[in-house]
């Protein structure tokens, strides 16, 4: 088939989509693909306008690309794409209402408070998170803008730093445990977990240097975990994935607690990374399917939508 990638893109998590494209494009090659790599871009949205191909596969991460707004412009166009729609993305790229819609299956949620630019006033606001907090960006993915505060002052630049990110920032309890994350795979209604995949961080957190340098983390497959922990984040991952409608592949965060609790949700990630040392194609390695293999399936299933 005639496929373009579309893959960079202007979000904070460019260096990670070029990464992931470059491996994508390769694959779809090798796979006997004839590929169209586009390094995306707002201002040129002629470079969509103009495509005739039979699929894109979307390579991109984070805002323009992860957030549903390429899926929305590809189904306006009636272009054919690889991964989650409109709704899917949108939702999972949203933390804080996604949260919502795990909790609602059922799925364990760290305490949360979402603050928003508009209204937030660091002398009138009371937090009542207990130190350690977690300051994510609503809207970006592999860690950037994160902070571990572990005082007030730390908070305070925490959430300033955030902000320069995003207008909506979420604080999370810290759950101190082992991070492991499950790949979800298939068709609407037959959807399986790969996997369980362990992270084993080199730094204190599993922070953007531990997730994308070479040698900075350790990957478990499969994870070092009770028979009952691996069900629940397989079954969870599942249901997380379905409630919030995506489609094809996705990818699901959780924290196992140490002190013995129910595992915790983190995030779903629509379009998870696709670098040397990302983790889908470690699960997807476990069920014997290479990287191309991979990749080829995430065509053959985009194409029974």
């Amino acid at each position: 088939m005639k496929i373009a990638v579309l893959y960079g893109g202007i979000s904070a998590e460019r260096e990670v989509s070029l990464s992931s494209g470059k491996g994508i494009i390769n694959a779809l090659k090798a796979n006997g693909h004839e590929v169209i790599g586009i390094d995306f871009h707002p201002d040129r949205l002629e470079d969509l306008l103009n495509l005739e191909v039979d699929l894109v596969y979307i390579g991109l991460h984070g805002r323009y690309g992860e957030d549903g707004k390429v899926q929305a412009l590809l189904d306006m166009l009636n272009i054919n794409y690889v991964g989650s729609g409109v709704q899917g993305s949108a939702l999972a790229m949203d933390k804080a209402k996604s949260k919502l819609f795990f909790e609602r299956e059922g799925t364990r949620i760290a305490k949360q408070h979402v603050l928003y630019k508009h209204s937030y006033d660091p002398e009138t606001t009371a937090i009542e998170i207990p130190f350690p907090v977690v300051v994510k960006p609503n809207q970006e993915g592999s860690t950037i803008g994160i902070t571990f505060a572990e005082n007030e002052e730390e908070l305070l630049n925490g959430i300033e730093e955030a902000f320069k990110l995003d207008e909506t920032v979420l604080l999370e309890e810290f759950i101190k445990g082992r991070e492991v994350t499950v790949a979800v795979m298939g068709n609407k209604g037959r959807e399986k977990a790969l996997p369980v995949v362990e992270i084993v961080p080199k730094n204190k957190y599993y922070d953007y240097e531990a997730k994308y340098a070479a040698g900075m983390s350790e990957h478990i497959v499969p994870a070092r975990l009770t028979s009952e922990q691996t069900d629940y984040v397989q079954k969870h991952a599942v249901l997380a994935h379905q409630a919030l409608g995506c489609d094809i592949y996705s990818r699901v965060d959780f924290i196992v607690p140490d002190d013995g609790g129910a595992p915790v949700i983190l995030e779903v990630n629509t379009l998870p990374g696709m670098t040397p040392t990302s983790l889908y194609p470690d699960a997807a390695r476990e069920i014997g399917l290479s990287y191309d293999e991979m990749i080829e399936t995430f065509v053959q299933l985009s194409l029974n939508k």
